[in-house]
């Protein structure tokens, strides 16, 4: 049936309906839109035959919310919506955000801190033998024990927490049919514990395979971050859906089992997934508030592929999408570039075409789709895989698809492009077409760092790639006659990154003229390496000591250096130049950063010098001239610069008339 899914009993009942099978909340607005995950998970249910019913943003302190449809014949899922709920309300500093894009009006507070866990404790509570099935980006990296960033801790899996009795993790286009069908054929919920992709409670171990890992226990983890930190990285080294082991942390009364992560789909699965009938848009319920904001961000892009090999530390798309790439065939793409043309929104921009990683169109090699990828090995770190296949012929030809369909008047590529991978290939094709047809004016990537200590870390390649990439940007653009910029991505106070990373990233950014407008300090979101590294103070990788910022002040100051030239940044800035011992970048040499100021800075204290060319035209230097400004302003005189500077202004023009 055409149209949006049932938001209240008057809709469930107009489609004849007496009980929806699932009531899926979520914490998000309801857009029916493939970027959106419940969109998409509810979309696949009915197609698989299952009436959903969609509560969104209920009124988590009222028990009757959740009692739209009455009790639903299977269960209730349940999703935090697009985002963490912990990212969505709070910055990196734990500030409230004062802007919802997944809410009405952007308002703030209709969805709960911790929503996986609230939702869950309140069906609970209202319906305690109900199926609780938990899904979503926040239950996916939360579904076993986990730092949190916001709360300081270390706490358990969200299952527990929630009372929830199933997760369905990573992507879950499977595994939540499969879930659906097993309770329909009437299995119990907790009989409910050989699906791929999935995470349940056990009382016990008897029936797990002969090759299943048990982590160190809950009560272990708390006390020894070393023991979380090992634990992590056999977690880290288990996402793949044909090498990894079944898994099961202990706690007190039960294991936390998790299954091997559900099988990627296939290309011809990718398509039915993304030609499901979606109204592409927020639910008419809205349109009396302007809409939702973030469907506006992404209703005119496209999405070819999931998964990324790319292998950041601080990126959790390992745990929750993998590391295989998946993709949808051009037929499918271009049937949804038509519908963009329909909409009369539409202005002929398709404002991006990719997914995680833009230019991945394929597998990394051929062995992934039957051995998997590499438990202890990445694709492109440290150098790419002599295994690795680069090839951009299949997105190029994508591209130019879409930029000959009639009403299309430009194809742009927003998100992220993996540069190392494009320095990879010999083939300049795509490289030139992309500057020549798809940016404009600037093009946006994420180096993060320049300096390899940091970068090594990080999951990033060396700067020199960077650097490389960098030229041969400028030379492409310069043949094709066209002055366009990149804008990097960078990020401060990663673990690695000291005062000294910091400032020679400073300095990078001196010597290359950029001045970057945002900059990312790095946020410790769940079930990262690098929030493993941030929590621990070790590589969970090899297990070596690794320094962390943890200090606000800090990481302030590591910020502060990557925007130097903000006349506000100066305390900080010149304060971490003094601690790191670089007073050197202090003065009015071209090299320094910052200039000095006030009365007692290192200026007083520098050895004589040339003039520069700035106070020839004074005829004075400036640790003089504010030597003097500082005594006539204590002894509230006029200033006695002026005469000062007046008299050898003209001892400067007579010398120039000479």
């Amino acid at each position: 049936m055409k149209g949006f899914l049932p938001i209240s009993r008057e809709d469930m009942l107009a489609r004849g309906w007496n009980q929806v099978d699932f009531t899926y909340i979520i914490g998000d607005a309801y857009v029916d839109h493939p970027s959106f995950g419940p969109a998409i998970i509810s979309r696949v249910l009915e197609a698989a035959g299952y009436k959903v019913g969609i509560i969104a943003q209920p009124d988590w302190k009222d028990e009757n919310s959740i009692d739209v449809f009455g009790e639903p014949r299977l269960g209730f899922l349940v999703s935090s919506g697009n985002m963490d709920s912990m990212v969505n309300h709070y910055t990196v500093s734990k500030k409230r955000r004062d802007k919802d894009m997944y809410t009405p009006l952007g308002e703030m507070g209709k969805r709960p801190d911790h929503a996986c866990v609230v939702y869950g404790n309140l069906i609970r509570r209202r319906y305690s033998k109900k199926p609780v099935i938990m899904g979503g980006i926040e239950a996916s990296l939360r579904r076993m024990a986990h730092y949190d960033y916001w709360d300081d801790t270390l706490k358990r899996s969200v299952l527990l927490d929630s009372q929830a009795d199933i997760i369905s993790f990573g992507m879950g286009e499977r595994s939540i049919v499969s879930i659906a069908d097993a309770l329909d054929s009437g299995i119990p919920v907790s009989d409910i514990t050989y699906i791929k992709g999935t995470v349940y409670k056990a009382k016990s171990l008897d029936n797990l395979p002969d090759n299943a890992i048990v982590l160190p226990s809950y009560k272990k983890l708390c006390s020894d971050k070393l023991s979380y930190a090992k634990s992590f990285y056999i977690q880290y080294t288990n996402t793949d859906p044909f090498s990894g082991k079944v898994l099961a942390e202990p706690y007190d009364d039960c294991y936390v089992v998790q299954n091997p992560m559900s099988e990627p789909l296939s290309q011809e699965e990718m398509d039915r997934v993304y030609d499901l009938p979606y109204m592409r848009t927020s639910h008419p319920c809205y349109d009396k508030y302007g809409g939702i904001d973030a469907i506006k961000e992404v209703k005119f892009s496209l999405i070819s592929n999931r998964g990324c090999f790319g292998g950041c530390s601080f990126c959790a798309l390992t745990f929750h999408q993998g590391r295989i790439i998946q993709t949808r065939s051009h037929d499918s793409i271009v049937r949804e570039a038509e519908l963009l043309i329909k909409d009369p929104d539409f202005k002929g921009y398709i404002h991006d075409v990719g997914g995680p990683t833009a230019n991945f169109r394929a597998p990394a090699c051929a062995k992934q789709l039957t051995h998997g990828a590499c438990p202890n090995k990445q694709c492109l770190f440290p150098k790419p895989c002599k295994n690795l296949r680069v090839d951009h012929s299949d997105y190029l030809e994508l591209l130019r698809r879409l930029r000959s369909i009639d009403g299309v008047k430009k194809v742009f590529i927003r998100s992220g492009i993996r540069f190392d991978y494009i320095m990879a290939d010999p083939d300049d094709t795509f490289f030139r077409e992309m500057c020549k047809y798809h940016i404009s004016g600037q093009l946006k990537v994420a180096p993060e760092h320049i300096a390899d200590p940091v970068l090594s870390k990080m999951g990033k390649p060396e700067n020199s790639v960077y650097r490389a990439f960098c030229k041969k940007y400028a030379s492409v653009n310069k043949a094709l006659g066209k002055p366009q910029f990149l804008v990097p991505y960078l990020m401060s106070s990663h673990p690695g990154s000291t005062l000294k990373e910091a400032i020679a990233l400073a300095e990078y950014l001196r010597d290359t003229g950029c001045s970057p407008e945002q900059v990312q300090d790095f946020y410790p979101t769940p079930s990262t390496l690098s929030t493993c590294m941030y929590y621990t103070g070790v590589d969970p990788r090899t297990m070596q000591p690794v320094y962390v910022a943890h200090d606000p002040h800090e990481k302030a100051m590591q910020r502060a250096l990557i925007q130097y030239k903000d006349p506000k940044n100066y305390d900080l800035v010149h304060e971490a130049l003094t601690r790191a011992h670089r007073t050197d970048l202090i003065g009015f040499e071209k090299k320094c950063l910052i200039r000095p100021r006030g009365k007692g800075d290192i200026r007083s204290k520098k050895p004589s010098r040339e003039l520069s060319e700035e106070e020839k035209k004074y005829g004075i230097s400036f640790e003089k001239y504010d030597r003097i400004q500082s005594a006539a302003s204590a002894d509230k005189r006029k200033p006695a610069g002026g005469a000062v500077n007046k008299k050898n202004n003209k001892s400067n023009k007579s010398k120039g008339k000479k």
